[in-house]
């Protein structure tokens, strides 16, 4: 049994890696796709503009694509070194997707960004817009494995445990391919990283604007910003749903504590949009609601209920009871008693509940109602936290809609660099994809504890066998090397938008003032 403290430690060094690492992932999905609607452009109009503007925002396009490849391979080694035990326990199923997202980032993706750097002298248009193309979606591919894996964490299914090996096997890849948590997680990741993407283009090219240079690269950028990040948005939006309902039917207890949804009651259950959780009292105080809209959300009716935390607590009781029975007749099992077997099928769906009981006691079948309680209330994740980076999360998605909304309707009656005030706010509001994602990241992986696996294997067994002192050392040298990294983009980005789209061709677009 490992200390909290490694516990504790091994996921700030986790979570430290990935948060940098997910700074640079949605600017790289955005930009891809947008590159290849302005190289699409281009192509069927002939016009040199556009070849600059795939050129010019390529470039930023490549910094912070090199810095999410460096930042990025230090996650996947940490399953090795920090989470030894969870590697071994899941390796049969997470092995796999790692693998396929190797292929697809180092072979399939980097292939195709070397030929869209260095292909524009040795292809034809046709063939560098097919490359420009694969790239948008050999980078979609590349993620859509790290969430396949990451959503088989948040709903494990096509996996069972053999009693045999102590591991869990994979039993269907179909339903791990299509699990629909990871589908949903999916769509819904790379449509906020066209949010981003389109964010970023927006927002400099306002700051352009503003300023009056580079007018007619600035317009064109601008209405393909606007038309694309208004598209994209209203996916998120519709996708959010789709989360929660997914939720609702496969996580009930993270949605229950991002609404600080203590009890039951009858439905349909109203949406808290402002409260203070109490989580000592389990009660929250000051809770302001709007009728119906948590019921539909999470169960698309109005007559099925949505489960408080209280009697989600009581039904982890159960299963922790029913965990032990699975864990005593493993025991039997690897003690060779195979008469324990039709026992131990009968409850091992339930054994990972047991596995919580590990925390407070090495004599799981002996845990006295105390430790079972405390193990029911480890089942509840921290909910102020979660409840307000989920409302951060929403509050930054509906501003972005209205700025897109906004730009898009101006860009479409021709007056959006007249807009000072919209062209400000988008300078503004160009973090807010990045609050966005970097909230619902942890929203997605803090509601699933105290889980590494949901409901299979407890984050405190997951941990390698580290020395404080070990962690401590690593986490002070990924923060000062990621935030070296991290000064050494915003540099170069400021670098380059500061030089701006004139330094390809000096002069072209600064006094260009027709609309696109």
């Amino acid at each position: 049994m490992f200390g909290d403290d490694i516990v504790m430690l091994s996921r700030m060094q986790f979570g430290l890696t990935a948060l940098y690492h997910f700074l640079f992932v949605p600017l790289t999905l955005g930009m891809t796709f947008i590159l290849g609607i302005m190289e699409s452009v281009y192509v069927m109009t002939g016009k040199e503009v556009y070849k600059d503007m795939v050129k010019f925002w390529g470039k930023l396009f490549g910094i912070n694509f090199a810095m999410g490849v460096t930042t990025g391979l230090t996650l996947e080694f940490q399953f090795g070194t920090n989470w030894a035990y969870y590697s071994h326990y899941v390796g049969d199923i997470f092995g796999p997707l790692l693998a396929a997202e190797g292929w697809m980032a180092f072979f399939l993706e980097s292939t195709f960004v070397g030929l869209f750097f260095f292909g524009w002298d040795r292809l034809s248009r046709v063939q560098h817009l097919v490359v420009t193309w694969l790239l948008a979606v050999g980078t979609s591919l590349s993620a859509l494995w790290i969430l396949i894996a990451n959503g088989w964490m948040q709903y494990p299914v096509g996996a069972a445990f053999n009693y045999e090996t102590l591991r869990m096997e994979m039993t269907s890849f179909a339903d791990v391919f299509f699990n629909p948590v990871a589908q949903v997680k999916f769509v819904h990741t790379v449509a906020a990283g066209y949010v981003t993407g389109s964010m970023f283009v927006l927002g400099i090219s306002s700051w352009y604007l503003l300023n009056k240079r580079d007018i007619g690269f600035a317009r064109r950028s601008f209405s393909i910003a606007s038309a694309f990040g208004l598209a994209s948005v209203l996916s998120v939006i519709v996708l959010g749903d789709e989360s929660g309902y997914t939720s609702g039917e496969t996580q009930k207890m993270k949605l229950a504590a991002i609404e600080a949804e203590w009890d039951t009651h009858p439905a349909p259950a109203g949406f808290t949009v402002f409260g203070l959780p109490d989580q000592d009292n389990q009660k929250t105080d000051m809770a302001l609601k709007v009728p119906y809209v948590l019921g539909l959300i999470a169960t698309r009716s109005i007559d099925e209920d949505v489960k408080g935390l209280k009697d989600l607590r009581e039904e982890s009781v159960v299963r922790i009871e029913s965990g032990m029975l699975a864990y005593d007749n493993l025991q039997k099992l690897r003690d060779g008693d195979l008469s324990a077997k039709a026992a131990f099928d009968a409850h091992k769906a339930d054994l990972g509940y047991g596995l919580l009981l590990k925390k407070y006691t090495d004599k799981v079948t002996d845990a006295d109602a105390v430790t079972i309680q405390k193990a029911a209330n480890d089942t509840i994740p921290k909910v102020a936290p979660l409840f307000w980076t989920f409302r951060i999360m929403v509050a930054c998605g509906f501003i972005m809609l209205f700025i897109f909304a906004m730009t898009f309707y101006y860009c479409a009656t021709r007056v959006a660099d007249q807009k000072r005030w919209l062209l400000r706010m988008a300078v503004w509001c160009i973090p807010l994809p990045w609050i966005a994602a970097e909230t619902g990241w942890f929203v997605a992986e803090v509601g699933r504890q105290p889980w590494t696996i949901s409901g299979v294997l407890p984050t405190h067994m997951s941990v390698s066998s580290l020395s404080a002192g070990q962690l401590w050392f690593s986490i002070g040298g990924f923060a000062l090397f990621y935030t070296i990294l991290l000064i050494i983009e915003m540099y170069l980005m400021l670098k380059y938008v500061r030089l701006g789209p004139s330094s390809l061709h000096t002069g072209r677009y600064c006094l260009e003032q027709q609309p696109a």
